[in-house]
Formats: C-alpha cells, structure tokens, sequence
C-alpha cells in the first residue's frame, strides 16, 4: 500500500527537479547571453528562474557547469542536426562523400542561425577558465567525426574542410546571413583532394 503512495510521489519529486534544472538552465542563457559569463551572477540566474541557491547547487556545481551544460546540450542538438542530415542525404541515393558533407554542414549551420544567440555566445571568447581547451577538443572531435565521411588517406582535405567550416560559422553567426552561408557552403563542396584537384600531369 504504501508503495503505492511512494511511487507517484517520487515521480512528482523528478517532475520538479527536472523541471527546476530546465528553468535554471533557461535562466542562465538568458543571463548569459544578456551579460557574457564573468560579468553573470548565480543569484541573477537564481531569481530568474525563480529557484534557490540551494536548489541550484543541487543540480549544478556552480556557473561554470551551467554554462558548460548549455554548452553540451547545445553540441548535442547540433549532432543529431548533423547526423540527421547525413542519413538523409546517403537516403536519397546521393554517393559524393563531399555532397554528404555538405548536406550535414548546412544542417549545422542552420542550427547555428536557429539559435544564434546561444551560438554567439560560445564564440565570445568570455567563457569560463578553460574553455578554449574544451572548444578545442569539440574541434578535433569534429574533424574526426568528419573524416568517417572521407577515404583514408585524405587527411588534408578533411583538415581544410573543417577549418573553413569553422571559420564559416564564425561569420554565419555574427551576421546572421543565410545566403553567405549558402555561398560558404558552394566553394566548400568544389575542394577535391590535391591529386583529383590537378589530375594527371600534362608534361
């Protein structure tokens, strides 16, 4: 009998915390974007959400776990983007490891201008101590993730087509401009491997 009063008891308790960890993960973007991070404060976020410090500590070990929590969950989304796209493009018949490419960085890049403001941020350079070394590794993680589209043995042109997707995005989200994305996107899917790109020698 009692388990039966404990059960929906304890689901209304998750319900809350859930609910309490997406009000203060809303709160701190909002803050965030509003402010930049040194310059937010756990107690702004806090009244925000209309939360407590305490309840605040309890699902997150201060403002720099919030802001790498927006962080993850947003690279989360833009992945399923992603890999979405990909599966998609190879559905459709389409065989051109460079077309798949560029069918999955469209699908990123319109995620970027879907939630720019959230993008934008994680572009400022004024995260938390450490950071750059996480935008780094995301970086590696992605031309490596990039390179499973590839053959092996195009190393540099996986390297060339990450980097200026990266800068792309750079642009994108400060200008908000699609069709610069769209011409990116153009002179990207045109770069071959050095080899295919020069073709035989004519001498």
């Amino acid at each position: 009998m009692s388990s039966d009063v404990e059960q929906p008891v304890a689901a209304r308790t998750s319900e809350r915390g859930a609910a309490t960890r997406t009000a203060l993960l809303k709160a701190a973007r909002d803050v965030f974007v509003a402010r930049g991070f040194a310059e937010a404060g756990v107690t702004e976020v806090v009244a925000r959400a209309d939360a407590s410090v305490g309840s605040l500590y309890h699902h997150f070990s201060g403002k720099a776990d919030l802001y790498l929590t927006l962080f993850e969950e947003f690279q989360g989304r833009q992945t399923q983007r992603t890999k979405q796209a990909a599966r998609e493009a190879r559905g459709s018949g389409e065989t051109d490891p460079m077309r798949v490419f560029i069918s999955a960085a469209r699908a990123y890049l319109e995620g970027c201008l879907t939630e720019r403001e959230l993008a934008a941020l994680f572009l400022r350079g004024d995260g938390p101590p450490g950071f750059e070394v996480v935008m780094r590794d995301r970086l590696r993680t992605w031309a490596r993730r990039n390179a499973t589209l590839f053959d092996d043995g195009e190393n540099a042109l996986v390297v060339v087509v990450t980097g200026a997707l990266a800068a792309a995005v750079s642009e994108v989200v400060q200008s908000g401009d699609r069709e610069l994305a769209e011409d990116v996107l153009a002179i990207i899917g045109q770069i071959r491997p050095a080899a295919s790109a020069t073709g035989p020698s004519s001498g």
